[in-house]
């Protein structure tokens, strides 16, 4: 018994562990920039710190009044958002929801803000 339990553990659970590493199980997200080449900064640094841009500029809008700035929600949804659906959620090929279902990071941006190209809020000026 002790024998099966032995060779079970070294022998058949690494290659399990193994073979999901290595498995291509997990769709690599559908990256899909609709406007090419307007980012504000090249795409490693945004993949490792777009969410603190945002989270900052965020901050500066919320307590200071500050906006119109070159990091800002608007800007990415009017460069990200798909031609087709005019949204960067909904599809899992659209631009954010793609990397973030990915990444099984929740997106709450959306709990308050428009996740769609063109958008003018009420009484918001042309």
């Amino acid at each position: 018994m002790r024998r099966a339990a032995t060779l079970l553990l070294f022998g058949v659970l690494p290659w399990l562990t193994f073979e999901a590493w290595a498995g291509d199980g997990v769709p690599k997200p559908a990256i899909k920039i609709e406007a090419e080449g307007k980012c504000i900064a090249p795409t490693d640094e945004m993949r490792r710190n777009h969410m603190e841009m945002l989270k900052h500029q965020r901050d500066k809008t919320l307590r200071e009044g500050v906006r119109g700035a070159k990091v800002s929600l608007n800007g990415c949804i009017e460069c990200h958002a798909s031609k087709k659906t005019g949204s960067v959620i909904g599809h899992d090929d659209n631009f954010c929801q793609s990397c973030h279902s990915y990444a099984a990071v929740k997106l709450d941006c959306w709990d308050c803000h428009q996740p769609k190209a063109g958008y003018k809020a009420t009484g918001a000026k042309p």
